[in-house]
């Protein structure tokens, strides 16, 4: 796998990190900053809901750094396109049932980094 590709892969799952983060640790406090279309008073009643979304993206980032450190490079681009197809997946419907940025700012740099692996 190409360095670029190993770049690229990194950002997405420092991205989903950070989704884990503000969805399963900072929900009431930083949320209403980041989500800014949804009414102030979700947020507490959303809490639980939020944090186990949270959780599946620390799965996905966790997918996508195991991905890094697999030696076979045949396992690695593997498991690479695999959690990034579920990162492009996930994109994708936030954007069509919640709020269209959700594929900008999630899909889009996994399509990056898969076109990446795929090239490399």
């Amino acid at each position: 796998m190409s360095i670029v590709a190993k770049i690229l892969i990194a950002v997405v799952a420092i991205e989903h990190l950070y989704i884990l983060w503000l969805e399963m640790f900072a929900w009431t406090t930083r949320g209403p900053k980041v989500f800014r279309s949804l009414p102030a008073s979700l947020f507490v009643p959303t809490k639980a809901l939020a944090a186990n979304q949270g959780l599946y993206n620390g799965f996905l980032s966790a997918g996508l750094f195991w991905s890094l450190l697999i030696a076979d490079v045949s396992w690695s681009v593997n498991v690479a396109l695999f959690f990034l197809g579920c990162v492009i997946v996930a994109g994708i419907y936030g954007a069509l049932s919640a709020q269209r940025s959700i594929f900008y700012v999630q899909a889009l740099p996994a399509l990056l980094a898969l076109a990446a692996v795929l090239v490399g």
